[in-house]
């Protein structure tokens, strides 16, 4: 016995602390990372047309183009992969005095750009990290550069620098080569600008999934600690478990007897329900509280529904279209639930089973009231009675 105990409590000791450190260990919004997002972007472009490629790439003054405000503008898709698919337009002008083409430009140009990429971020390969995501690319698209247009094999570096999950900041230099054209050059064109991401996943980082195995890792020695503590009481509380399942199974099947009695009652009245609704309504003509051959047919039915049915009840009402003055329809619409009344009364229905209202006008079936010009057989939709069950 004292053994038994000294097991126990040690088993307890353990489950503690193993839970104070399960605790202790939580996923935090550190631990995730965006996996997919749309990203629309707006900065600046710059634009080397030098035709010297790298000779002096640096050369901001001589051979940089560039615009004192906004000139470019990105929509992109990213997926899970790593793989992000782009389409970019921009704008520039080419300077006078700027080297363009490896001649001093005289005049200024303009320069436009369409281009669309695909890109692979490099976290993919070099590791995750939630702020710093580098890229390459490659791509095509068309542009207009000092009065030439040319399309264009296009290849990009980049990177990105996060803030937020939403709002960061895109860095990149692009090569673009003329594909279609010999005489227009080759040109770089970089890139600076803040970028919002929208409908993003997210999931974790390689911490937070390394994080989220010690988790699990740790749950699962506390439910094996638990699974000890419930092995060793085991054999006290069979009698108890087995008198407790044999309680709920036998709850179950009163359950499930009463759930059959419910839905055969509520497929019952479903059943009688959709024998007077197939029957339809009962219509009358213009000015008429007298039913046609066509209603009798109706009502005919519904006396025998209330034959085969004798505890059910039913409410009848009677309405009629909207012309006249409001005062005759409602007459008109009482002469008429008591004429219907009436003929299953003479049918043999018990008048206890049936009660009625009479609405004149006021419950029009479609848009045909006293503003609305309507053809008779619009108006005959209204002059109706109907019937709703009010008692199974």
């Amino acid at each position: 016995m004292k053994s038994f105990t000294y097991y126990m409590v040690l088993l307890l000791c353990t489950s503690f602390n193993l839970l104070q450190a399960q605790e202790e260990l939580q996923l935090s919004e550190k631990d995730s990372i965006v996996k997919s997002s749309w990203m629309f972007g707006v900065g600046y472009n710059i634009v080397d047309d030098s035709g010297d490629v790298f000779d002096e790439l640096f050369s901001f003054g001589k051979q940089w183009n560039a615009l004192s405000y906004p000139s470019r503008v990105s929509i992109g898709r990213y997926f899970k992969s790593g793989i992000g698919i782009e389409a970019i337009a921009s704008y520039n002008k080419y300077k006078v005095g700027k080297f363009i083409d490896g001649v001093t430009n005289l005049e200024e140009t303009q320069y436009y750009g369409l281009d669309a990429r695909l890109t692979y971020d490099l976290n993919k390969l070099i590791g995750e990290t939630a702020w710093f995501d580098p890229y390459l690319g490659v791509g095509a698209g068309y542009t207009d550069a000092n009065n030439q247009s040319r399309a264009t094999y296009n290849a990009v570096v980049g990177f990105r620098t996060w803030f937020s999950d939403r709002i960061g900041m895109d860095f990149s230099s692009s090569g673009k080569w003329a594909a279609n054209n010999d005489d227009a050059t080759n040109h770089l064109q970089h890139a600076a600008g803040i970028v919002y991401q929208f409908g993003i996943e997210k999931g974790l980082s390689k911490k937070g999934e390394k994080k989220l195995a010690l988790i699990e890792e740790m749950a699962e020695k506390r439910q094996k600690e638990q699974d000890s503590i419930a092995a060793a009481q085991i054999e006290k509380e069979q009698a108890a478990l087995a008198a407790r399942l044999a309680k709920e199974r036998e709850q179950a099947r009163l359950a499930s007897i009463e759930k059959a009695k419910v839905d055969e009652e509520e497929q019952r009245k479903l059943d009688i329900k959709k024998e007077i609704d197939d029957l339809g309504l009962a219509y009358f003509d213009l000015n008429s509280s007298y039913l046609n051959s066509k209603s009798k047919k109706v009502l005919d039915g519904l006396a025998v529904v209330l034959q085969k049915h004798p505890e059910l009840e039913l409410k009848i009402s009677s309405h009629t279209d909207s012309r006249g003055t409001s005062k005759y329809n409602n007459w008109l619409s009482q002469r008429r639930v008591d004429r219907t009344k009436a003929y299953l009364i003479k049918k043999g229905v018990d008048i206890n089973r049936l009660d009625t209202e009479a609405y004149g006008e006021t419950n029009l079936l479609n848009e045909c009231d006293d503003t609305v010009y309507c053809g008779e057989e619009k108006h005959q939709v209204n002059r109706r009675s109907e019937f709703v069950i009010t008692k199974y």
